[in-house]
């Protein structure tokens, strides 16, 4: 049995689909007449391999045996996140949350499903989406702490505009000195 998760600790609990899961995928396989046969067993490897992760960092998904399939989304890559719901997933209490990174695809790039408590990942991804866009915070890897990092970046943008204007003033300056060549 799958409890609802109620803080951010039961969240990074969180890893196996709930087996609502399975139903959803027998239906399904059923629902492709002849095409059971080949539908089933992919459909039961995948239940079976399907595995999530939620740190600090981001959300990891692996699925697959022959094929294995990994991906790892950091939360600031995070640019939006959907519910949707079929009706047979209403049915077994289930949803699909699809994560949106800026990637030139308008595919999701990561789809969790699984989850009863769809909406409480749902709320949790968009915190931690937050968190790292209003922080300002920057990819792990992309942190720097150079000292020049660590300045005002208005100052550095009103130093930089003042270099500018002054080389634009002398350049003004040199090309009105210069006497026509007729």
């Amino acid at each position: 049995m799958v409890i609802a998760p109620s803080s951010d600790k039961d969240i990074f609990t969180l890893s196996a689909p709930d087996p609502a899961l399975w139903k959803l995928y027998i239906i399904r396989a059923l629902c492709t007449g002849p095409g059971v046969i080949f539908v089933l067993p992919y459909l039961y490897f995948r239940y079976h391999t399907l595995r999530y992760t939620f740190d600090e960092e981001g959300v990891h998904m692996r699925v697959g045996i022959l094929f294995r399939r990994e991906v790892n989304l950091t939360y600031a890559r995070i640019q939006d996140i959907h519910l949707s719901t079929g009706l047979l997933q209403r049915w077994l209490g289930l949803a699909d949350i699809q994560i949106q990174t800026a990637s030139g695809s308008s595919d999701a790039e990561l789809v969790i499903e699984g989850f009863k408590a769809y909406e409480a990942i749902r709320d949790f991804l968009y915190t931690r989406m937050r968190g790292y866009h209003a922080a300002g915070k920057s990819l792990p890897n992309e942190r720097s702490e150079t000292p020049a990092a660590r300045t005002d970046p208005t100052a550095e943008m009103i130093a930089l505009l003042h270099t500018i204007r002054d080389e634009l003033r002398q350049t003004r300056e040199a090309l009105g000195k210069r006497t026509p060549a007729e």
